[in-house]
């Protein structure tokens, strides 16, 4: 290597280490970012071990929806509109809920839109679920994204179907998916559940799908509707309900294990949770009762059905929902029984008669006659002549008490002194003319539990809402008013007068002017007919008109009765005839011994 090729080599690394001295950063500055970078790791251990719950539950309210549905709380609501034969629904993309829910062959008390979803509350039927980072979700506070759909209006005819996707996208990429599925001619719809990649979004392996608003009320009277307000659930053939009737009062009931559905009612009206068979893990009932004007009140109900989460990269849940009348035909056709909510009565006596011979009767009646009110006279016709003999031999016990009364008042005088030797006296009485005392009772016990189940009937009975009958019945669901009193009589709180309930009262104390002879009891002809006016005069209207032409007709058969009985003459039994056995046979055989 020659001289030049020696310093040339030599000049270029001067030269380049010179270049690299000039480059270089200056000490100060190669030091600063990790002396920042110590500041800011120490800043931030300072503020986590300064920092309180209060500033914890300031950031959760800051940031409610955490980071997986952060922007979600805002954005535009689109509405849905669904025409079917039976209701117009509302569909809002503002959690994706059901925002209204008319029945069109239904009417409010006042003749406004039935609308059963409470809008106040700007609708109904989310899930609720925890997520991973720790925020609970309720999907009523966030915004749906609506899935090609362009036309806000759909009119369903025939065996028409429609559907609608509901999107709920997480910031991970995952999205919730509710398609709501509509068909004419059905009181509900179906929601199927879709969850696409939300495995690192959803804790707890649970999601609840909640309806938490209740139903709106639609009739006059807030106290009787409240009176019939419940929420049920049904698991393993056995029905657990709740009521809320104290203001003080939040009764709440929480089920574990496979729940068949979960439902909620007022007076008329029913909404039904109903998840596939056998997907469930458990359901949540909750209720509320509050003030309303004018004395009244309103009961709300929260349902919730737990439906399990497997954290899979695909889940898919069904669920029904019932919005529609307390129809008990309609209801049992879903095979569930969800006609167990309806009021007929207490299911080991009552509700058998009232399910199986009651209300096919009525449906057989008004399938000829049209009118209701029609139907409730002949029903009454029918009921009458199926208790005749019972009725007839409960008339006749006490006609033939009543030819044996001055006997008995004899006895009475003469042995007032003796009330062992009187009440012997008496039942020797009672065997030697073959009379049974309890003869007239025991008939009328009998007919105890139809009557019963008639008034469970008339009470719960759709069919009769805002059914008219002639005049001034308008309505024979609630009662029948034909004048205001300017005050109001208290215990019973009467102030308006029904007219069929003064009917009932008045064919009441002819019959007990009829049938009571013994001094003793005067004060009954009048008593009894009074207290059960007033008891009768907040009976529904078709109850009362029952039983206005029940009296009728027993009036009639005693009538009868009695002329049968003036000629038949008391005659004493046949010594040879006698029956020993019985129960009074055997207290009078008994009596002797037991004075010893």
């Amino acid at each position: 290597m020659d001289r030049q090729a020696i310093l040339g080599y030599v000049l270029i690394f001067v030269v380049l280490v010179v270049w690299l001295w000039l480059n270089a950063p200056p000490a100060s500055r190669q030091e600063a970012p990790a002396q920042d970078a110590q500041v800011q790791t120490q800043a931030k251990d300072t503020l986590q071990r300064r920092q309180t719950p209060e500033l914890q539950e300031r950031v959760t309210r800051i940031e409610p929806l955490g980071k997986f549905f952060a922007g979600r709380e805002t954005g535009p609501e689109r509405i849905v509109t669904i025409e079917t034969d039976l209701y117009r629904a509302e569909i809002t993309t503002r959690g994706g809920m059901v925002k209204e829910w008319v029945l069109k062959k239904y009417m409010t008390w006042n003749g406004h839109p039935l609308q059963l979803v409470n809008y106040e509350k700007k609708g109904d039927f989310s899930l609720l679920f925890t997520t991973t980072d720790g925020r609970l979700i309720n999907t009523r506070d966030l915004y749906f994204d609506l899935q090609h759909f362009g036309s806000q209006t759909v009119t369903l005819s025939g065996d028409d179907e429609f559907s609608i996707d509901l999107l709920l996208p997480t910031t991970t990429g995952g999205r919730i998916v509710k398609r709501l599925k509509f068909k004419n001619g059905e009181y509900d719809l179906e929601a199927e559940l879709k969850f696409n990649r939300v495995a690192d979004v959803i804790a707890n392996f649970e999601y609840q799908v909640v309806w938490e608003s209740g139903l709106r009320y639609a009739e006059e009277n807030s106290i009787d509707e409240s009176g019939f307000a419940a929420a049920y659930a049904y698991a393993g053939k056995e029905l657990t309900e709740i009521d809320a009737p104290n203001l003080d009062e939040r009764p709440e009931k929480v089920l574990s294990g496979t729940v068949d559905w979960v439902a909620m009612r007022t007076k008329y009206f029913a909404l039904a949770l109903i998840p596939s068979k056998g997907s469930s893990e458990g359901a949540y009932l909750e209720g509320a009762r509050q003030q309303a004007p004018d004395r009244g009140a309103i009961e709300s109900y929260n349902i919730a059905i737990k439906m399990p989460f497997k954290g899979g990269v695909e889940e898919a849940a069904t669920i029904r929902v019932y919005l529609g009348p307390v129809d008990y035909d309609l209801l049992k056709s879903y095979e569930i029984d969800l006609e167990q909510i309806v009021s007929l009565g207490w299911a080991w006596l009552i509700r058998p008669i009232s399910e199986y011979i009651m209300l096919p009767l009525m449906s057989a009646l008004h399938y000829v006659v049209p009118n209701w009110g029609v139907v409730i006279i002949l029903f009454s016709i029918i009921i009458k002549i199926a208790l005749h003999p019972l009725s007839k031999s409960s008339m006749r016990s006490m006609k033939r008490m009543q030819a044996l009364q001055p006997m008995m008042n004899e006895i009475r005088e003469k042995y007032k002194d003796d009330p062992q030797k009187m009440n012997q006296q008496i039942l020797n009485l009672y065997k030697e003319y073959g009379v049974n005392p309890a003869g007239g009772c025991f008939p009328i016990l009998l007919q105890l539990p139809i009557l019963i189940a008639l008034y469970n009937v008339f009470r719960a009975a759709i069919e009769l809402r805002q059914a008219g009958f002639v005049w001034w019945i308008t309505d024979l669901s609630i009662p029948d008013r034909i004048v205001s009193l300017p005050f109001e009589i208290p215990l019973f709180g009467v102030k308006d007068v029904s007219g069929l309930a003064l009917l009932m009262g008045i064919t009441m104390f002819i019959q007990q002017k009829m049938t009571v002879k013994d001094p003793r009891q005067k004060a009954m002809v009048w008593l009894m007919p009074i207290l059960m006016t007033l008891l009768f005069n907040g009976f529904p209207s078709g109850l009362n008109l029952y039983y206005f032409v029940f009296n009728l007709l027993s009036i009639g058969q005693q009538i009868i009765v009695n002329r049968q009985a003036d000629e038949e003459p008391l005659r004493k039994v046949d010594p040879k005839k006698r029956r020993r056995g019985g129960i009074f046979g055997k207290i009078t055989k008994d009596l002797p011994r037991l004075k010893k």
